[in-house]
């Protein structure tokens, strides 16, 4: 039974970052043997008993062990593997695949982008094709808008995630281009201008089915409101350009669809050249056509802007081109706005676009995550209809499989407190852990405690200094063993008790990591939630160089971010 509720404990601590929960393991336990129920108190005591001991080791040896003791039974939190997507329809009718991506530049791509941007790229890469990167900069409403610096923050995120493109464009760029063709359906009876208000449109013609004064206008009588739009003679919200889509159509937002309208607002890249902009699905009605776009990767939550491009396309005659669709992907546990991280670079809340919380691909860099990591945890997902929950654990198994050879270990206190060793029958200690464990030509560090007076003083963490009792015995990793004496304000006590680690695993005491009193050095992480936690390193800490991966033990994967004037990382991934 103890082997039974061994597994089921080990399996919880390396699923959750080396921290098994009790009432979890309980779960799990009786799901496997459900007799066991009639026996809940007694089997709760063992598990309680079983996740101390385990929670005690390092997570390191959690693993080792868990494969060591029970090499049959998958490890829960295993990396997916890539789902194989299904070929693009109607391949061979175009010659030559054609795909492009459409970012609004409002921000820099999150990794809620990273899906389209992966996918397109993966397809124009089997196919042999081209990749056109079309800036959707069209003067945005609301709170959304085109910020100046996502232009480039955009091209930084896509390069980082190694995808290629043959040509930039921009739609604000291409705005004449789209008033040719406004004008154009004007005159050809399928557009008019609609001068209605937006709610009593609403609510007097949509919501009825009823086609509004201005539908049945003259061509001449609607040319010459559109040139008002175009000169100023209406302001915004006082008239707007609709598509003649149909006012029966079963889906409200299908009826006569607005395709241009008024925004005074000044755009970063042509300020105020142009007062009236088109919406995206007429746009893009538009320029799939003329950019020569074969296939057209989008969300499912976009069937609108497929009926109204092909609505464009019947009227002109023109040939439709294929489109595939992707379940909703919702981010478990993340708010992924654009909007509100802008609010909060600009209060000075976030630190900028590269913030941890922006979720941006700039930030997801900034913390050491792969770029290929991403790409396969995305591809894992496949492309299918069914809504995804993505959680970012998924992208941590993975980047933690790419990163874990390269990444040397050193040690890191979080929340220092003093620990004082007694009795210690050396001069010196010195620690000689391996840089990493796997590798051992890599060599090792060396950390030295100075005894005086039979006395050595480093620092652990407050967390294990929490689960300390008197007479309990704790072992410093690769130093000592000490048996706890006493605590107080001041830090802890404790009587050297033995140096072999033999004799800690006999006793299954905690293996805790440390920092010595001399020689240490001030570090600062970044965390995923923003804040920024203060503590100490090891002095091989001073060999640290930008842009190294390190694994700080029992705490974490983290990126160096800088060495001067002070040594700071962002914290990856457990």
């Amino acid at each position: 039974m103890r082997k039974t509720l061994l597994k089921h404990v080990l399996a919880n601590a390396v699923k959750y970052g080396g921290k098994a929960d009790a009432k979890a393991v309980m779960g799990k336990v009786f799901s496997e043997m459900p007799e066991l129920k009639q026996r809940a108190r007694e089997i709760l005591e063992a598990v309680t008993k079983i996740v101390e001991e385990v929670n005690a080791m390092p997570i390191d040896d959690q693993r080792k062990m868990f494969e060591e003791v029970f090499p049959k039974v998958p490890e829960k939190r295993k990396v997916e593997e890539r789902k194989e997507l299904p070929p693009l329809p109607n391949v061979e009718k175009y010659g030559k695949v054609v795909m492009r991506l459409a970012p609004y530049p409002s921000g820099p791509l999150h990794i809620g982008n990273a899906r389209m941007a992966i996918l397109n790229d993966e397809y124009v890469k089997r196919y042999g094709g081209e990749l056109l990167l079309v800036f959707d900069d069209t003067i945005g409403g609301g709170e959304k808008r085109v910020v100046p610096e996502a232009y480039d923050l955009i091209i930084e995120g896509l390069q980082w995630l190694g995808v290629k493109w043959r040509k930039e464009f921009y739609k604000s760029d291409r705005v004449p281009i789209f008033y040719d063709y406004c004008e154009d359906l004007i005159k050809k009876g399928y557009a008019y201008v609609c001068t209605c208000e937006r709610e009593e449109w609403r609510e007097r013609f949509k919501e009825k089915m009823k086609a509004c004064p201005h539908r049945d206008s003259p061509f001449e009588e609607n040319l010459e409101k559109w040139e008002g739009m175009l000169e100023g003679a209406y302001g915004e919200g006082e008239a707007v350009v609709r598509l003649k889509t149909g006012m029966d159509q079963p889906d409200p937002a299908l009826r006569d669809h607005v395709i241009m309208r008024i925004s005074e607002r000044e755009h970063p890249r042509v300020g105020s050249k142009y007062r009236v902009w088109p919406l995206l699905e007429f746009s893009w009605a538009i320029d799939d056509r003329l950019l020569g776009v074969t296939h057209i990767l989008r969300g499912k939550d976009l069937v609108k802007e497929d009926a109204i491009e092909r609505f464009v396309w019947k009227i002109y005659g023109w040939p439709e081109v294929e489109f595939i669709h992707y379940g909703i992907l919702t981010f478990k546990g993340l708010k992924l706005s654009k909007t509100e991280a802008r609010k909060n670079i600009e209060k000075g809340v976030y630190m900028g676009w590269s913030d941890p919380r922006t979720w941006s691909l700039q930030s997801l860099q900034r913390r050491g995550i792969k770029p290929e990591a991403l790409r396969d945890s995305i591809l894992s997902l496949g492309l299918s209809l069914i809504d995804v929950e993505y959680s970012p654990e998924s992208l941590y198994a993975v980047n933690r499989r790419l990163i874990d050879p390269e990444a040397n270990r050193y040690f890191f206190v979080e929340r220092p407190v003093k620990l004082i060793v007694e009795g210690v029958p050396f001069e010196r200690l010195v620690s000689r852990p391996p840089l990493h464990p796997d590798f051992p030509e890599r060599g090792t560090r060396t950390i030295e405690v100075n005894v005086k007076n039979e006395h050595a003083e480093v620092y652990v963490e407050e967390r294990d200094v929490m689960r300390m009792s008197e007479g309990d015995i704790f072992r410093l990793k690769d130093l000592l063993n000490f048996e706890v004496k006493g605590k107080s304000e001041g830090g802890v006590v404790g009587e050297f008790h033995s140096l072999s680690v033999d004799e800690v695993r006999a006793r299954r005491a905690p293996i805790i990591h440390w920092v010595p009193r001399e020689g240490c050095l001030k570090v600062k992480v970044v965390k995923p939630d923003g804040d920024v936690v203060e503590g100490l390193g090891e002095p091989d800490c001073r060999k640290l160089t930008r842009d190294m991966l390190v694994q700080f033990e029992r705490y974490g994967f983290c990126r160096v971010d800088s060495v001067k004037p002070e040594i700071l990382l962002f914290f990856s991934h457990d």
